[in-house]
């Protein structure tokens, strides 16, 4: 698989194949020993799919967390606790229904993927909004991927952002010390 379109599709298929109750359930754990997520007062997490991995259970550490919600071209980062109405988007994901902040106040994002390699680039679903986000924001990330999404090497695009912080999937860190924006 040469392209991102090959990839995605990939992707998309084998992870409806992955026990992702199991692997969230260890990523979560792997997140909670994270140094970076228990220092972490402000954190970015993402209101998962039916076939993304479900982190929501840090919802129960005492931290302020946020839901992006999307505005155009561009990420809005809200308030959210457990138990906060979600309403569904134009991209049939679940957003919140607060009102936005300064995305500087996050101390931690949590980006999905659809897979990721082992140089820390991450294979989104396309529309760059975390990239953008991301290039205009700079926070520590941490991305949650099943190890059978990880692979050897994404083809890489100008517009593509490394993923800042690490690549956790449930048997593996991948540090990375910052973020770079290729050009």
């Amino acid at each position: 698989m040469e392209n991102k379109t090959d990839l995605r599709i990939w992707a998309k298929s084998l992870r409806k194949t992955l026990p992702l109750d199991a692997i969230s359930a260890k990523i979560v754990r792997k997140i909670r020993q994270n140094p970076e997520f228990q220092q972490a007062k402000n954190v970015l997490l993402y209101s998962p799919s039916k076939y993304e991995i479900n982190l929501l259970a840090l919802l129960d550490e005492d931290k302020n967390f946020f839901l992006p919600k999307v505005n155009g071209k561009e990420l809005l980062i809200c308030p959210f606790k457990k138990g906060d109405v979600l309403e569904i988007s134009s991209f049939n994901i679940k957003e919140p229904c607060s009102n936005p902040v300064d995305p500087c106040c996050l101390d931690l994002a949590i980006v999905p993927a659809l897979a990721a390699d082992k140089n820390c680039f991450r294979l989104g679903y396309g529309g760059g909004f975390y990239d953008r986000f991301l290039a205009q924001n700079k926070v520590k990330t941490i991305t949650p991927v099943a190890r059978q999404l990880l692979i050897e090497k994404l083809p890489v695009e100008l517009a593509n952002l490394i993923a800042a912080g690490e690549v956790v999937d449930y048997g593996l860190n991948i540090f990375v010390k910052f973020l770079r924006l290729l050009t």
